[in-house]
């Protein structure tokens, strides 16, 4: 069995696909698994590191809004859609796959249509509850569209026939055990737990309504709120400014823990009662599989606000609560927390339907999907 799996830009893309591909191998050792994607791309270092090889392929998204800077980017992928198809149609005959799979960003696009024009059949995932542009093109020539929630549907054709599989989600985080996980951290087994993040680089508005919530509990609820806190690269100055401004004296107070990332993210979770994050698909996947109540508040910076269609997700549940960063302020999340920390029903009430939500055995489900159509 040979499978071309296409995907890149983000983790968000490139993950999943790299969870299907070790399953298929841990299962098929035998199969043959290579990827395709933009060499300047993050799937340039994630997937060799992952023991694949890739062929390379230049695509790139037009900007719509109007700067020297878009304009030169624009002239490049005018460029590169003219060859995209040409080089498409390279990797597919000297690889030579049984199934193509994509699962998101600009590449998936010339390759399936490629594979799909040469009869080889294809397979589109798509992780996010509003479908992306490549998606939504893709629906027309895929023998295959797999969704990662129900609510993607009613953006798409409804013509055509979806599988709603999930997310692949890490079994570190599916497994893991909240005792073990307070025991690792020190933190109380009765304690209440909060964990909060804004993505790697660290979003100034979460830092900032962050600091508000750990000076307003610190003082409020001294020592009954443990609090782990990323605050991304940008905010590794900012965060600790903002503190000292309101009096905290954060490095001696045992129940703060505050760093630049999260390395241990399957523990910190399993740790949490509660989580304030950004709403990236996987993160609201990991989320329900490990069945956590959660504020969010969706990035602005992406395309067609699809945070926002993700986080309502939950939402709509009654597993989240949401708030668009033009509307957070320090006092809200304040509130929020507290309502949550004072009321421990919602907050079983909120963790019991985010784990409702969640399909736990995503990779298997793709997996089947995509070896049954290799097999044909």
């Amino acid at each position: 069995m040979r499978i071309l799996f296409a995907c890149g830009g983000t983790g968000g893309h490139i993950n999943p696909a790299l969870a299907v591909a070790n399953y298929i191998r841990s299962q098929q050792p035998d199969a043959v698994i290579r990827f395709a994607g933009n060499p300047n791309g993050m799937e340039a270092r994630l997937v060799p590191q992952a023991g694949y090889e890739m062929s390379t392929i230049h695509v790139l998204g037009f900007q719509r809004r109007l700067s020297l800077h878009n304009l030169k980017n624009n002239c490049m992928a005018a460029c590169y859609l003219v060859s995209s198809g040409f080089r498409a149609r390279e990797i597919l005959k000297e690889f030579q796959p049984d199934v193509v799979v994509g699962t998101g960003g600009y590449v998936s696009g010339p390759i399936l249509r490629s594979a799909a024009k040469l009869k080889i059949p294809t397979v589109t995932h798509e992780s996010n509850a509003y479908p992306g542009v490549t998606t939504r093109l893709l629906c027309r020539y895929a023998d295959k569209v797999l969704l990662a929630v129900e609510d993607a549907k009613k953006y798409l054709d409804p013509g055509r026939e979806y599988i709603v599989t999930g997310n692949p989600v890490r079994e570190e985080i599916i497994f893991a055990s909240r005792r073990e996980a307070r025991q690792k951290l020190n933190i109380p087994q009765d304690g209440f737990c909060l964990l909060s993040f804004g993505g790697s680089l660290g979003a100034q508005r979460v830092n900032e309504a962050v600091a508000e919530l750990i000076a307003w509990h610190t003082k409020a609820h001294p020592g009954k709120i443990h609090h782990i806190h990323a605050t991304g690269s940008y905010g590794v100055e900012l965060l600790p400014r903002l503190l000292k401004e309101r009096g905290v004296d954060y490095q001696n107070i045992p129940t703060l823990d505050i760093r630049e990332y999260i390395n241990d993210m399957a523990d910190c979770m399993a740790a949490a009662d509660l989580v304030i994050s950004r709403a990236g698909a996987l993160t609201l996947s990991e989320l329900e599989a490990a069945g956590r109540a959660s504020i969010l508040i969706p990035s602005p910076n992406v395309a067609a606000n699809h945070q926002y269609h993700n986080a309502m997700a939950l939402a709509n549940r009654n597993a989240a609560v949401v708030v668009e960063e033009k509307n957070l302020t320090g006092d809200w999340l304040c509130r929020e927390v507290e309502d949550f920390f004072l009321h421990p029903d919602k907050l079983s009430e909120y963790s019991r339907n985010a784990a409702g939500m969640a399909v736990v055995d995503a990779v298997r489900r793709i997996a089947q999907v995509v070896e049954e159509l290799a097999n044909q």
